[in-house]
């Protein structure tokens, strides 16, 4: 083989080696992302249609948190964060609130990726600053998805098949991903509110070095509308908006960001919060607890209208609350014991005796939305679900999922003897009026790990049949940061949590 031939073949080889990276600098830049086809609103959009450009600036919005705060530093998994930090961060693309899974450009002004989804590249906004007037960089944002992998398990998770990012122009950031064909990491990624790397890596006012690994109380260097004010460690903290914001006339954000101030003030727990908020303590409040809608309201203030309650068009659907069992425990691991535990449940008279009618039992992981199971698989659904035949329950196949119903006497009796033999079929007898494992002979308990007190009375009614079953109970009481610790560690029985559905994914809350 000659030399020319040699090289010759060498720079075809290379040339083969590397189609993709080809590929991405081919295609067009974009101005947005959807999962939902085209988006709604062109590259030269002048607004949103939902928000109001001449909307006036100004005031002063009170809200209300309960429980405590103890750092600013928002990418650690431990501590307490405070309130609101995050606002003070612009993130790569934003979403807009009247399509479905869709992001426009915010710090990133365009983005494009190939068409086999295996990287995506991000072009950052060249007017995007920090609060102190420095440009945010690529450099920013690659330190920061790699912190983020580094220190909170959750985005390391989230990220999990982001395998790299890297500066790729002079405002371009190019994520690579370890195999192509998902849709949806191109927005996911977008979705990341870059950090000051020269501020987290810098010194604090004293000549301390920074630490991203560390919480922290020192106010942090921002990107967005607001930034902090003030604040009373653990009890009230202040965010201002910004007067000369970089993006403050970018199509995304006109119409937006109008209050001079927004004010979060902390409280012990939600009896507290309820009380101070019909005091006037503070200006709004999500009520999600029935008998706080049906009967605390009926005050002076609400007769002067002073006090307005009002209820939602019905688009957040999808929220499912539920009790939520360790399946680390042993003692959860055998579906026949969770199936008998949602058996004990007694949901018609909790919902008219504690919830006032105003609730509905979801049969679905996906309740409230259109992926929301329903009847027998059919369709694409059931060739999906053919390609995992033997690896799921055989009943998804010939009976719809039904939860049980408690409307007569007799179906209490029949909803608990069905209970106690799907336990007798997961090893465990009575003994002594109480639930044990029938070959240890251990008793079998639960304990319901709150944060709040209005859980009490209703874990405590659902605790009077899991009573009948043998089962003993107990209900620890924390404060939130204890909470979350213990959360985060997987240390409880059962807690009462919730997950929001989106058309797209389902997201943990």
């Amino acid at each position: 083989m000659t030399p020319n031939l040699a090289r010759t073949l060498v720079l075809a080889l290379l040339t083969l080696a590397a189609p993709s990276h080809a590929a991405a600098q081919e295609t067009p830049w974009r101005h947005a992302l959807s999962l939902m086809g085209d988006v709604k609103y062109p590259a030269d959009f002048k607004q949103f249609d939902y928000v109001n450009p001449k909307a006036p600036k100004g005031g002063l919005l009170r809200l209300g948190v309960d429980g405590s705060f103890d750092s600013f530093n928002h990418i650690l998994t431990r501590g307490t964060v405070a309130a609101g930090i995050t606002s003070i961060y612009d993130t790569l693309m934003t979403h807009s609130l009247d399509e479905v899974a869709t992001e426009y450009g915010l710090i990133a002004e365009s983005v494009r990726y190939p068409a086999d989804y295996s990287s995506v590249t991000y072009r950052l906004n060249p007017k995007a600053r920090w609060h102190d007037g420095k440009p945010i960089t690529p450099e920013d944002v690659i330190w920061t998805f790699e912190m983020l992998k580094e220190h909170n398990p959750q985005r390391r998770f989230y990220y999990r098949h982001v395998v790299k990012a890297e500066k790729t122009g002079e405002r371009d950031v190019t994520f690579t991903f370890d195999k192509p064909g998902n849709r949806e990491l191109p927005q996911i990624v977008g979705q990341i509110a870059p950090l000051p790397k020269h501020w987290w890596t810098g010194k604090d006012a004293q000549g301390n070095e920074r630490n991203i690994a560390n919480g922290t109380l020192e106010p942090p260097l921002g990107s967005s509308a607001y930034k902090l004010k003030s604040f009373i460690p653990g009890r009230t903290v202040v965010y201002e908006r910004v007067k000369d914001y970089w993006a403050a006339s970018l199509p995304v954000k006109l119409g937006q960001d109008n209050f001079d101030e927004t004010r979060y003030e902390y409280f012990r727990d939600d009896t507290v919060e309820l009380e101070a908020f019909k005091a006037d303590q503070f200006d709004f409040r999500m009520e999600n607890i029935a008998k706080n809608w049906a009967t605390s309201y009926d005050v002076p203030a609400m007769k002067e209208k002073r006090l307005l309650l009002e209820t939602f068009p019905d688009r957040a659907r999808g929220v499912m609350q539920a009790f939520v069992l360790n399946l680390r425990r042993e003692k959860f691991s055998n579906p026949r014991v969770r199936q008998a535990l949602n058996y004990a449940l007694n949901f018609e008279t909790l919902n008219k005796n504690f919830f006032f009618g105003q609730y509905e039992r979801v049969g679905s992981y996906f309740s409230g939305t259109e992926l929301a199971a329903s009847g027998l698989p059919q369709g694409k659904e059931l060739e999906i679900l053919e390609t995992v035949r033997g690896k799921v329950p055989a009943e998804v196949f010939t009976a719809p999922y039904k939860n049980p119903v408690y409307d007569t006497q007799d179906s209490v009796r029949s909803n608990l003897r069905q209970a106690t033999r799907l336990l007798r079929e997961a090893g465990y007898e009575i003994r002594d009026g109480k639930l044990v494992n029938a070959k240890t002979g251990e008793p079998f308990t639960i304990e319901f790990l709150i944060a709040s007190p209005s859980f009490d009375r209703i874990i405590l009614f659902y605790a009077e049949d899991l009573k009948r079953l043998g089962i003993q109970f107990t209900i620890r009481q924390v404060d939130v940061s204890q909470y979350q610790n213990r959360v985060r560690s997987r240390d409880f029985d059962a807690i009462v949590s919730g997950w929001g559905q989106s058309l797209a994914r389902q997201r943990a809350v």
